[in-house]
């Protein structure tokens, strides 16, 4: 049975290669197809006989070809691709950029210039509240005035930053 299975893969085997290649697009791995079919036929052989081995052939060959391509798919959605494929330098930095770090400068400075145009009272309040952690109540006794007096400042200053820093991103 070995020289006469030789003979009919012999014989069909451009039409195995054919069959191969146009369902898994690439000469060679329709090669490995077709060399596995062979393979397989010469094991089904020496169990015992195949009625029909060019379309035991075939079979096999569109067989192994449609199973290359389901496990080609089931990589492609599971595993991560080639690290070849991966371009260091399109990782993003930690570090700022100039034009970042030139966009923080300005904002801190407009911060600074809308602070610095406050009254002296309501920048007081606002520095003891924001930065200290202070409570209105306290602000107001250490500064001796009213609660009312501290929530209006602070309203003032809020507002007045606020506006600031506004007029600063559309610029």
């Amino acid at each position: 049975m070995p020289a006469s299975l030789d003979a009919i893969y012999l014989d069909h085997r451009s039409s195995l290669l054919g069959r191969a290649l146009r369902i898994v697009r690439d000469l060679q791995t329709a090669e490995d197809v077709i060399q596995e079919s062979y393979l397989r036929a010469h094991k089904a052989a020496e169990r015992g006989s195949i009625d029909n081995i060019g379309a035991f052939l075939h079979r096999t060959v569109q067989n192994l070809a449609l199973d290359h391509l389901r496990r080609r798919k089931t990589q492609e959605r599971f595993e991560v691709p080639p690290s070849d494929r991966f371009d260091p330098l399109q990782i993003a930095s930690d570090t700022p950029s100039a034009e970042d770090r030139l966009l923080q400068r300005e904002r801190l400075a407009s911060f600074r210039d809308a602070l610095e145009a406050l009254p002296e009272r309501a920048r007081r309040v606002w520095t003891l509240n924001r930065v200290e952690g202070w409570s209105y109540p306290r602000i107001a006794e250490h500064l001796g005035v009213s609660p009312g007096t501290v929530f209006n400042d602070m309203k003032l200053a809020m507002g007045h930053v606020f506006d600031a820093m506004a007029r600063t991103e559309r610029e």
